[in-house]
């Protein structure tokens, strides 16, 4: 039959849980505000925002590849990814252009 832990060391274990999760929260709470640009609901946009992400995605190189209207900057990251960083708007900030 196993030994049982004694009662010092579980309330040890207990106090260092308690101290990771309190670490990992203050962590997370002191990160900078997200300061990506959110998905504009314009005239342009508009039309994505009932589309899911997959679908909105691939639409987005027609405009943004390099010869497009909005050409993306030469260091934007992948270019296969626009609504992980570039969320779209909740619904009661979208208003008709």
């Amino acid at each position: 039959m196993a030994q049982l832990p004694s009662r010092s060391r579980t309330v040890f274990m207990n106090l260092a849980f308690v101290a990771v999760c309190g670490g990992i929260f203050l962590f997370l709470y002191n990160a900078p505000p997200e300061t990506t640009a959110k998905l504009p609901f314009d005239d342009d946009h508009a039309r994505f925002y009932p589309m899911d992400k997959k679908a909105a995605e691939r639409e987005c190189e027609a405009c943004h590849r390099p010869d497009g209207s909005a050409p993306l900057p030469p260091d934007h990251p992948p270019k296969y990814r626009c609504l992980f960083c570039h969320k779209k708007l909740p619904a009661a900030e979208q208003r008709q252009p």
